[in-house]
């Protein structure tokens, strides 16, 4: 068997949707399972909707994701140029040989006369199609003279090269997820295959590059389905084989119906993009889920549950334990509903399931950002302490910020529920008493039950307190950790604080 070869090829007419990171990890899984390769290659051949810097933002996007291609623009590879716009002179030669077979005829016809045309069959309450019906009687080769047909292309006449459909055939079709159909080919229409700049489209240009880099998969989303049987033609006019194809079921709103788009995600709030992206043209701009604080193995591995299901039902995998598991005929054929709670979750798994130390430089970042010098020691003691409790890392500064930053007032709420008559006095003891006690989490436990045993006053009079001059709110870890990582002077600082203000 030759090695199994496949691709990703987006255009950079737009921002990396998660339906096409999704449709690039399926490939590398794919690829990686089975010791082959996974190919990048940019289809730029729309010129007219090329969006700048989407190029860069697909090569950044699949970096942060750890989806790296084996060959790309980037990398290069033996099947270079991996950017189809440098690909034109190989098309040139396909075309010409496509073009003395009965597959493809030369076009005339200007927008004018089609949109005439259109105008026309809708005026009798018919649908306009390019097609095996009416193309004997149009503006093209098939009806003109080799002489017409040369005088026209000498003297500049714009043109396009149709492909010929052989009409009435049944053809047969296979899709590794969907199974087998068949399609009357009298139903399809004469695709255009070289538009007038002399660039070809998207379906001559795949088919050649896929043929010509010995892809042996072709992994995309279900959107290009009804293109399949064109394909499988185009593949049959040069005598080539078809590689096998497998179209991915959609992903939906979150309601489950329609696919998800990046309105669904400005409207709720949630990312639809692997990167935060400004548009240059109109301003607009989206959320990423970088940037929103996504670790990138939580991000895939939620991804990849989008439409597969590994065989014990196990949710959380690793990179290593998808490529071992992923079996592309198990990829679901109905649609994926896309769960924004479900993301978090995954997210708030990784980070539980990370050791601190992995997490740190993450956070540390967020520290520079708020103007807070980095301490190893502490910052790893305090992400191990609050990672079970937050869906993101951004969240461990949102919930523990008083670590850092010592309370400037009190919640007003809190400080009338707890302070009476007798607090002051509560604090001064404690400040006095703690001055001799070893700041350990287990010290301080024994002194601060002792404290409350001989005093007789009860927990709440006297943890209430405490934790309100120690965190500024009635929320924390236990007291006793809280003291040992700010260290005795801050906690006893605190403490005083909130008995002056008394």
């Amino acid at each position: 068997m030759s090695e199994i070869r496949v691709r990703f090829a987006p255009s950079p007419t737009g921002y990396l949707h998660i339906g096409g990171v999704r449709t690039a990890l399926y490939n590398y899984l794919f690829a990686k399972k089975n010791n082959g390769k996974f190919i990048l290659r940019i289809e730029d051949t729309d010129q007219n909707r090329f969006v700048k810097g989407a190029e860069e933002y697909i090569n950044e996007a699949l970096k942060w994701c750890g989806l790296e291609p084996d060959e790309s623009p980037e990398k290069g590879g033996p099947f270079a140029p991996y950017k189809q716009s440098q690909r034109k002179d190989i098309y040139k030669q396909y075309v010409a040989d496509l073009l003395k077979t009965d597959y493809a005829y030369i076009a005339f016809d200007t927008p004018e006369e089609l949109e005439k045309l259109r105008t026309d069959y809708e005026a009798q309450g018919k649908v306009f199609s390019y097609n095996f019906e009416i193309r004997n009687n149009l503006n093209n080769s098939l009806n003109l003279s080799n002489e017409i047909v040369q005088q026209k292309i000498n003297s500049g006449v714009p043109y396009v090269i149709r492909f010929k459909i052989p009409p009435h055939r049944t053809l047969v079709l296979s899709d590794i997820i969907r199974g087998n159909f068949s399609i009357d080919t009298s139903t399809l229409d004469d695709k255009v295959l070289v538009k007038t700049d002399g660039m070809p489209t998207y379906h001559l240009a795949n088919i050649v590059d896929d043929h010509t880099m010995e892809i042996t998969h072709v992994i995309r989303g279900e959107e290009w389905l009804p293109s399949l049987a064109l394909h499988v033609l185009l593949y049959e006019a040069f005598g080539w084989n078809a590689p096998k194809f497998a179209h991915l079921p959609l992903i939906l709103k979150p309601e489950g119906k329609g696919k998800l788009s990046k309105r669904d995600g400005d409207k709720s709030g949630f990312p639809v993009f692997p990167l935060a992206w400004i548009n240059e043209k109109d301003g607009t701009s989206s959320i990423g889920y970088r940037e929103e604080g996504y670790l990138p193995e939580a991000f895939i591995n939620m991804l990849a549950l989008l439409g597969w299901s590994p065989t014990n039902d196990k949710e959380i995998l690793s990179m290593k334990e998808l490529v071992q598991e992923f079996d592309l005929e198990k990829v679901h054929k109905s649609g994926a509903r896309f769960n924004p709670e479900k993301a978090k979750w995954f997210n708030h798994e990784y980070i539980v399931q990370s050791n601190a130390s992995m997490l740190l430089p993450h956070f540390q970042k967020i520290l520079k950002e708020k103007g807070i010098e980095p301490y190893n020691t502490k910052d790893l003691r305090i992400i191990e302490l609050l990672k079970e409790r937050v869906n993101f890392i951004q969240e461990i500064w949102k919930i523990g910020s008083f670590f850092w930053i010592a309370p400037s007032s009190y919640e007003e709420k809190n400080y009338k529920k707890v302070i009476k008559g007798e607090t002051a006095t509560i604090l001064s003891q404690l400040y006095t008493g703690l001055q001799s006690v070893l700041f350990s989490e287990r010290e301080l436990h024994d002194y601060i039950h002792d404290y409350v045993e001989k005093s007789g006053l009860g927990f709440g009079k006297v943890m209430q307190p405490l934790r309100l001059a120690l965190v500024g709110e009635l929320k924390g870890p236990d007291i006793p950790i809280i003291m040992e990582i700010l260290g005795k002077k801050e906690s006893l600082q605190r403490i005083k604080n909130l008995e002056l203000k008394i």
